[in-house]
């Protein structure tokens, strides 16, 4: 797509333009730049699909109904590192920062600590609270069921959700973090690569006679991404679902999927407490022996560099931060209007 399409953003500006539309659709001051601040990072670190690009469908879902500014969650159930949360349906990426720290207090005391949540809304960038546990010093796994919008091996209707999944590590001061969906490209993803008109890497779904495509209006047109691993990333995406339900008392993919919305999800927040450990002194030195070990790869070109989950968002902060974050005139118009 040619860089006329685009403009440059300052972090500054996009965080204080998000957190006063916020504010006019019934955020207080304090939730208003917290979720400003979650969209703007996300922009920041080159994840546009859940940053810029999604904001106005975030204000759109508050404008429904089905998010709600002014609620908070509430505990429903204790007992010792776990904890079950009610999100009350409040902005899902507020209710995941407050989980995320809920779990590392937990892990604080115990060696780890779990809390699931239900009744939530979309979390956005499910790294960004990988990020938030792995810079404090504490592993993070985490998850969310969606609305089906993947279909199982051999099937052609959606049952499965791509249910997104990390994993963060602490790495010297900052992480490595792995955030995938379960479809081998996530719906973000492959809207983004329809705006700017382009295929994706790889075969990424169906097209509507079933033939494999890299074309993502085809894909998104079908409802037919390619599960991650062919059977083995749909069978991964059910039991994150399950999981997801169980431990949340939440709701599961095909009860979200009724209401053709995606609201009211269930998430699993779990934090490990890396300084309980015996070994707690020697695991930045195995993490970096590993690490230089993996950096020490054959590039199958010759050429291109190898980097570990999470690497490439380094440069990109960076470089946004820098020069300011790219984005495209017709999101940031669609921004201005609301």
């Amino acid at each position: 797509m040619p860089e006329s399409l685009y403009i440059t953003i300052h972090h500054q500006q996009m965080q204080e333009k998000f957190a006063a539309i916020l504010l006019s659709n019934g955020f207080d001051d304090e939730k208003a730049k917290r979720c400003a601040e979650v969209f703007t990072t996300n922009s920041v670190e080159g994840v546009y699909t859940h940053g810029v690009n999604r904001f106005p469908r975030f204000v759109e879902y508050i404008q429904k109904g089905y998010v709600k500014p002014p609620a908070s969650p509430t505990v429903q159930h204790r007992f010792g590192a776990i904890e079950q949360w009610n999100g009350n349906l409040a902005p899902g990426p507020l209710n995941a920062i407050d989980a995320t720290e809920r779990a590392m207090q937990l892990s604080s005391t115990n060696g780890i600590g779990c809390v699931a949540l239900a009744n939530t809304n979309h979390w956005m960038r499910g790294g960004y609270y990988g990020w938030q546990a792995a810079k404090k010093g504490y592993v993070f796994i985490g998850w969310t069921n969606t609305i089906g919008i993947m279909p199982t091996w051999n099937a052609v209707d959606s049952k499965l959700g791509n249910n997104p999944f990390v994993i963060a590590i602490p790495h010297e001061d900052e992480a490595i973090v792995l955030d995938m969906a379960m479809s081998q490209f996530s719906y973000g993803a492959m809207e983004l690569a329809e705006m700017k008109e382009e295929n994706l890497s790889v075969a990424g779904g169906y097209d509507s006679a079933g033939s494999l495509t890299n074309n993502p209006t085809a894909i998104l047109q079908s409802r037919r991404p390619l599960p991650i691993g062919y059977w083995k990333g749909a069978g991964l995406s059910l039991l994150l679902d399950l999981l997801a339900t169980i431990l949340s008392a939440g709701i599961s993919t095909s009860e979200v999927s009724k209401g053709n919305v995606e609201y009211g999800v269930s998430q699993v927040f779990i934090a490990i407490d890396l300084s309980k450990l015996s070994n707690h002194s020697t695991i930045s030195a195995t993490i970096k022996t590993i690490l230089d070990d993996y950096k020490s790869s054959i590039p199958v070109d010759g050429k291109s560099e190898v980097r570990y989950p999470g690497e490439r968002i380094l440069a990109t902060r960076n470089r946004n931060l820098k020069e300011g974050i790219p984005v495209l005139k017709t999101v940031w118009e669609q921004v201005l209007n609301l």
